[in-house]
């Protein structure tokens, strides 16, 4: 468990006072539910780079589509608290399968509009994110070629770049009551908005992503929804499944949930 002492010279610095334990997500960062002036928040110390650029992207987005940011000081991020009571991944897996999608999409649209200020300086190039495929590729071919393939025409024919939220799925969009479905936990890329999508074909989890069909009928609500091209965003499907598969190969994982998806969405492509 957290140290609640890793925590006091925010809850000193805001006058926040504890609401629950503290917890540390897989990839290390600590987290502390808060009072902040008598409302829930909750208060975030990041210890790699990519949370900290995701927490200066939070501010950007200064609440539109995204939890609003109450205040941000070095690894330390103070945000509203979302507690509505619907989850998307309850619902993906309790037969609302299409609504949720037509969630995701929507909400990853309001993330994309234009905003006046300039994008945050420290957003990594999607093409940066991709470093880990070709490895994979040159190594053991198959699936991994095919993304790999995939991945590079997409990277080499970019269509308007936008801010993207890089870790977009049922998990990081939650329910904020009034102000609708809001997103947490960014890694602050900069790509195509076909990009953002990809993931959302990989959960919440293997058994949903590839029931019979699901591949097909969540690509049609995508395309619905966001006036995307079909070949484009399952070639971004096939890229990013493959990518995460490398991701899971390299950190000791079993890549193969990851390399299924791919498949599927290469036999869609007729690949």
């Amino acid at each position: 468990m957290t140290p609640l002492t890793l925590f006091g010279p925010w809850l000193d610095r805001w006058g926040l006072k504890a609401d629950g334990q503290p917890f540390t997500t897989r990839f290390g960062n600590h987290l502390l539910p808060v009072l902040h002036q008598g409302a829930a928040a909750m208060l975030k110390v990041a210890v790699h780079e990519e949370e900290r650029r995701g927490g200066e992207l939070m501010a950007w987005w200064d609440g539109m589509g995204a939890a609003p940011v109450l205040a941000r000081d070095g690894d330390g991020l103070l945000m509203e608290r979302l507690t509505g009571p619907q989850s998307l991944s309850a619902m993906a897996q309790s037969g609302q399968d299409d609504e949720a999608t037509r969630i995701l999409c929507r909400t990853a649209r309001a993330l994309h509009r234009p905003r006046r200020q300039p994008a945050p300086r420290s957003l990594i190039p999607l093409a940066d994110w991709f470093h880990a495929l070709e490895p994979a590729a040159s190594q053991h071919g198959g699936t991994f070629q095919k993304s790999a393939t995939a991945a590079a025409f997409l990277l080499n024919t970019t269509r308007d770049p936008v801010v993207l939220h890089g870790d977009f799925h049922h998990d990081n969009v939650l329910d904020g009551g009034d102000r609708g479905w809001l997103v947490i936990d960014p890694k602050g890329l900069i790509g195509e908005a076909g990009f953002e999508y990809a993931n959302l074909f990989r959960n919440p989890d293997v058994e949903i992503a590839l029931a019979p069909g699901q591949l097909r009928r969540r690509a049609a609500i995508v395309v619905a929804e966001t006036g995307l091209e079909m070949q484009r965003l399952l070639k971004w499907v096939l890229a990013y499944a493959g990518l995460g598969a490398a991701w899971s190969l390299s950190s000791g994982h079993d890549p193969q949930p990851g390399l299924a998806i791919a498949e599927a969405a290469a036999r869609e492509l007729a690949l």
